[in-house]
C-alpha cells in the first residue's frame, strides 16, 4: 500500500482570483510581454507611461506534484488596458505536452478566450461570470481582457502538461488579435506578423 498519497484540500478561491492554499504565484508585467503586441511603438509609450513594472496579470496555483494524473488548479488575474487598438492579453501557450486539455472557468470581468490549432484553425470564445471554456489538447490559447476590471478566470490542467510560450512567438504571435471595435466591444481581425506555427503539435 502506498503511504506517501497527496492528502485533499480544500481550497478558498474569491472572485477577486485570491486562492487560499496555493503553493505558488508569480506575476507578469507589463515590461515582461515584449513582443506580444503588433504595435511596437504603441507598447514602448504604454511602458513609458506606466512602467516596465507594472502589473500585467498574477497567477496563483495549487499542486502537489507532476505525476501523470495530477492537476494544476489555479487563478489568472489579468488587468484591464489596452495597447494601441488591442486589448490587454496574457502571452498564450500550447502545452509541451500538445495532447493535454486545460479548462478555463470565468469568475469575474469580461474577457476573451482566443484559440489556434496549428492547421490553422482559430476560435475566440466569450467569457463572462459563469462561462466556462475547455480548451481541446493541439490548441495554442491566451485570454484577452476586453473589459474595463481585472478579467479572472479559475483554471485547471494536468501537471504534466508544461508549456510551450515560444511557440507564439516563433509563428509571430497568434493568428488573430483581439482588438476595439471603435466602440465598446471587440471583433478579431488577421495578424499580419502570423507565419503560421510550422510542423509542431
Amino acid at each position: 500500500m502506498t503511504t506517501d498519497l497527496a492528502w485533499p484540500i480544500a481550497l478558498t478561491i474569491g472572485v477577486d482570483g485570491v486562492m487560499s492554499g496555493a503553493t505558488g504565484a508569480y506575476d507578469k508585467l507589463l515590461g515582461d510581454l515584449d513582443g506580444v503586441y503588433l504595435n511596437d511603438g504603441a507598447f514602448a509609450e504604454a511602458v513609458a507611461a506606466q512602467g516596465h513594472d507594472r502589473l500585467a496579470y498574477h497567477v496563483d496555483e495549487h499542486r502537489y506534484g507532476s505525476d501523470p494524473g495530477a492537476l494544476i488548479v489555479g487563478t489568472s488575474t489579468l488587468l484591464p488596458g489596452r495597447v494601441g487598438d488591442e486589448f490587454a492579453m496574457t502571452r498564450g501557450h500550447l502545452h509541451a505536452r500538445a495532447d493535454r486539455a486545460e479548462l478555463y472557468h470565468c469568475l469575474s470581468g469580461r474577457g476573451v478566450m482566443l484559440m489556434d490549432t496549428v492547421d490553422g484553425r482559430s476560435q475566440a470564445v466569450p467569457m463572462t461570470p459563469g462561462v466556462a471554456v475547455h480548451v481541446p489538447g493541439h490548441w495554442v490559447h491566451r485570454t484577452v481582457n476586453v473589459g474595463d476590471e481585472p478579467f479572472v478566470t479559475l483554471f485547471c490542467y494536468a501537471a504534466d502538461a508544461g508549456q510551450d510560450y515560444d511557440l507564439i512567438s516563433d509563428a509571430g504571435g497568434m493568428s488573430q488579435l483581439v482588438v476595439t471595435d471603435g466602440a465598446d466591444g471587440w471583433i478579431t481581425r488577421p495578424n499580419p506578423r502570423h507565419t503560421g506555427y510550422g510542423s509542431a503539435a
